[in-house]
């Protein structure tokens, strides 16, 4: 029980944090089998440290195990915040940020934009097996990392840094649609000065509308690689967090 009990420390609270695994459409019972599945297979293959779990130091590691699996939870969680960023960014500049539904996969309210981008970033997510890798970065975690090693003393900070790249990734996502929307103002601005007798609100809300969605298709293209480049920089990030 004792060396089971290690992985399942450091896994359940993965699964709790990460998307995907853990999203609030996926009942509660079916987190639990997977968790108790993926810590009954890594049991054998882990060497647990000969210390009591109800000692201070079996509970100073337990404490370690479920921070260290909500901070990789919680990167995952970041890549997938870039898209919702996108996505309110957009919502805000072409008038829809008042439209929202709830996200399945954090269980808040987002706008529908942001709501389009998180479900299409999920299925290229899954296209990408992102779902078994999310297993294996779980397995490499406990190679780098053991029970009871030691953490690396930056490692809170490097996941500070990487909060950066989420806005600036959501940033490239929503450039095009942004500046063109920008333009778009523009112009109304000049229309509304040539021509005030004309109601602005009643004709640039339906074109902004209309010159949003036709934005968002045509920047989906670009979509594919730059979603694919955030996942993959937080696949590779991870390793070099539990690096001692």
């Amino acid at each position: 029980m004792t060396s089971l009990m290690w992985p399942l420390l450091r896994v359940g609270s993965f699964v709790l944090a990460s998307p995907v695994l853990g999203a609030k459409s996926i009942p509660v019972r079916t987190r639990i089998i997977l968790t108790l599945a993926i810590a009954w297979i890594l049991a054998p293959i882990i060497e647990a440290p000969a210390i009591n779990p109800l000692s201070a130091g079996g509970l100073l590691i337990s404490l370690q195990q479920v921070a260290l699996g909500l901070g990789m939870g919680f990167i995952f969680h970041m890549a997938f915040a870039t898209v919702v960023i996108a996505g309110q960014s957009i919502a805000m500049a072409m008038g829809l940020g008042f439209a929202s539904a709830v996200d399945p996969q954090n269980g808040v309210q987002v706008p529908v934009v942001s709501q389009f981008y998180m479900i299409l970033a999920t299925l290229i997510f899954l296209a990408l097996d992102g779902h078994l890798l999310l297993i294996q970065t779980v397995h490499h975690s406990f190679e780098l990392l053991p029970v009871g090693a030691q953490w690396p003393r930056d490692l809170p900070w490097k996941i500070v840094q990487w909060g950066s790249q989420m806005f600036v990734s959501g940033l490239l996502i929503a450039l095009p649609a942004l500046a063109s929307l920008l333009l778009v103002n523009l112009a109304f601005g000049v229309i509304t000065r040539s021509a005030p007798q004309l109601n602005i609100f009643a004709v640039g809300f339906p074109i902004t509308l209309l010159a949003g969605f036709a934005l968002i298709l045509l920047s989906l293209p670009s979509f594919l690689p730059l979603v694919s480049d955030a996942f993959e920089s937080v696949f590779k990030l991870i390793p070099t967090l539990l690096e001692p």
